[in-house]
């Protein structure tokens, strides 16, 4: 991961030294008429800087093909004998569902946004409303870089009180621009909760400590970034879950299929 970010900065580097470049040629040129010995100058530094571009244009390729290298690179595997405990933790799906799909997530994170608006609908269709997925949700909200995101965890919970865990998922996510404190007894009362115990629920902070239980043993397991997915066999008791596969980021579609499909099949 830092080496593509290092990939990144040098590219934005090389992209802002093409602009000053394509800039630079018009600098000199406020006269309308030049002598002849000042025109042929000219011409030799048009081509030049013409050169530099070519240059610049070249890496910028460069860098590409290698940003598109890092990125279908095979993604880190889980530690080896990684476990998840995922008692007690909001599920869709059948409990006895041959595969587990855990997926720890942050309600002001883009990606987790991008999955849950984009992939898991075909996810959902497909494995989990045929009974052959138990999709878990794990929470990871990143609070340096998303300060919302862990009341929102809080108030899933909170609803959840009251039989709505996931409507109050699904709504914070449809609109994650809506997900301040001030707002979340607004989504309360569109879901028809009752606001007095969904507030007071809120104020106490009675699930935090659950959350913060979820990003320890998310970091143990080696999520840094959300959405992170882990994929395993299903446990008799559904209290943990040996992993076999992770997915790290907002991927396609093609790609959980393809890692169900291959935990799903009859040898396994």
């Amino acid at each position: 991961m830092m080496g593509r970010n290092v990939q990144v900065k040098r590219l934005m580097a090389v992209l802002a030294l093409g602009a000053l470049v394509l800039v630079l040629p018009h600098a000199g040129l406020t006269q309308s008429a030049q002598a002849p010995s000042d025109l042929a100058k000219e011409v030799e530094a048009l081509k030049a800087r013409q050169d530099a571009v070519e240059k610049v244009l070249a890496e910028i390729r460069d860098q590409i093909v290698q940003l598109r290298q890092a990125r279908q690179a095979a993604p880190p595997g889980p530690p080896p004998n990684l476990v998840i405990d995922v008692d007690g933790a909001p599920f869709r799906g059948d409990k006895n569902a041959k595969v587990t799909l855990v997926e720890y997530t942050d309600y002001q994170c883009p990606f987790c946004g991008r999955h849950v608006r984009q992939t898991f609908p075909e996810i959902d269709k497909e494995y989990i409303q045929t009974g052959k997925v138990k999709y878990v949700l794990r929470d990871f909200p990143l609070e340096s870089i998303h300060p919302l995101a862990f009341k929102a965890s809080e108030a899933a919970y909170c609803a959840g009180e009251q039989g709505k865990y996931w409507e109050m998922h699904d709504r914070l996510f449809a609109d994650q621009k809506a997900i301040a404190s001030k707002d979340l007894p607004e989504h309360a009362q569109a879901l028809g909760l009752d606001s007095g115990k969904f507030e007071e629920c809120l104020a106490s902070g009675k699930h935090a400590a659950k959350i913060r239980a979820a990003l320890v043993e998310g970091q143990k397991a080696g999520v840094r970034g959300t959405p992170a997915f882990f994929l395993g066999l299903t446990a008799p008791d559904n209290s943990k879950v040996k992993i076999v596969r992770m997915i790290s980021g907002a991927q396609g579609y093609s790609v959980f299929q393809a890692a169900i499909e291959e935990l799903a099949s009859p040898s396994k």
